[in-house]
């Protein structure tokens, strides 16, 4: 039916309208793109300008490991777990100038990748093979540790690490850090070991069940902090014996003090009143429901009676440091020494307020499992 055929005339205009519509949709997209992205501008260039501000800040924060002369005084505080290491850091942290914090626990562990890689003669001969200089991977070193104890310490005047096993390392870690200085924290074993086992604190290489294993590994483990304190001398490792610390505060604070060579403040004899405050601790640490409570003598005796009588005569072949250290490894219950006035008073303080401060010490008791490498 040609009636029903459209002419050419039709066709040609219903081409022309087709474009016209076309070409109308992609001006009309043209400009809503347009009109979104004037809008949205000012947005774009604000986050720009917040991005480029917080690079800026972080920038400024960022300490020069280059230059070790312009590295603060550093405090490594260690030896053995459970031998007061946590409340020597507590006592230490109570000074305003000082913030040691929690446990790192990464800073052993890159000390010991680097003390491996050095003894391995294959692994050492690869990396220098590779281009990796002494000289570049005690930089790297040297600014990872220093990078988090700068953060966690708050960037305070003086930083410190309290690290149990951070000792095993004094010698290398005082060749990085020229203006550092170490406490090595000394207990007596017999506490120690009653204290690892009863409190269940689970030590690589260490038993719950085993006195004899658990006696040599101490000796093993103390023998090596004790060398490493001697190497690097008596001007930059002290030696504080733990029942001086708790019998005679007062005087062993004051030696910790003047050997650290800051200001005495009165602060460091009452490190409870900071706890929660400048001083923070962690509920996967042992002894953080301990430390709550003022320098006492709670703990010092109370191994006694509990140590099966047949490792107590072998003790000096299980752990012959303790001779070396001075202790008394004949008597049943041995003398550390005579309580001074502050330690006694602190002693009826915890007596009379008993609910007070058991109460406190549950607030920081442990949450989680904690495995400490040994």
């Amino acid at each position: 039916m040609p009636w029903l055929r459209p002419s050419r005339r039709f066709l040609s205009n219903m081409s022309t309208r087709t474009h016209r519509f076309f070409v109308f949709c992609i001006m009309i997209t043209i400009v809503a793109i347009s009109l979104f992205l004037f809008q949205n501008a000012h947005s774009f260039i604000s986050q720009e300008q917040i991005c480029d501000s917080k690079l800026n800040e972080i920038k400024k924060l960022r300490p020069i490991h280059h230059d070790v002369s312009s590295i603060k005084p550093i405090i490594f505080i260690g030896g053995m777990p459970r031998s007061g290491t946590t409340l020597m850091r507590a006592i230490i942290d109570s000074h305003p100038q000082v913030r040691c914090g929690e446990e790192t626990r990464v800073i052993p562990r890159i000390l010991s990748m680097r003390t491996s890689w050095e003894k391995s003669t294959i692994e050492w001969n690869r990396l220098l093979a590779g281009g990796m200089t002494e000289q570049i991977l005690d930089s790297a070193v040297r600014s990872f540790v220093y990078e988090i104890l700068f953060y966690h310490s708050q960037s305070a005047d003086i930083l410190c690490d309290k690290d149990p096993f951070v000792l095993k390392y004094a010698s290398y870690i005082s060749s990085i850090f020229p203006r550092s200085k170490f406490i090595l924290v000394v207990r007596d074993a017999r506490a120690v070991i009653h204290s690892v086992m009863t409190r269940k604190v689970t030590i690589t290489g260490f038993s719950l069940t085993d006195y004899r294993q658990n006696f040599k590994l101490w000796d093993k483990g103390f023998a090596v902090m004790y060398d490493q304190c001697k190497e690097v001398g008596k001007d930059r490792c002290l030696m504080v014996y733990y029942e001086q610390l708790v019998l005679q505060p007062k005087q062993t604070i004051e030696n910790i003090i003047q050997f650290l060579n800051i200001t005495w403040v009165d602060d460091v004899l009452h490190h409870e009143e900071f706890i929660g405050k400048k001083i923070s601790l962690s509920k996967t640490e042992h002894s953080s429901d301990q430390v709550v409570k003022p320098i006492n003598l709670e703990a010092l005796t109370k191994w006694v009676g509990h140590i099966p009588v047949d490792i107590i005569r072998e003790i000096d072949k299980l752990a012959p440091m303790l001779r070396t250290l001075g202790y008394d490894t004949k008597s049943k219950v041995p003398s550390y020494g005579i309580p001074d006035e502050l330690v006694l008073k602190n002693m009826n303080r915890l007596k009379n307020n008993a609910k007070f401060w058991n109460a406190k010490a549950k607030l920081y008791a442990r949450k989680l499992p904690n495995t400490t490498d040994f």
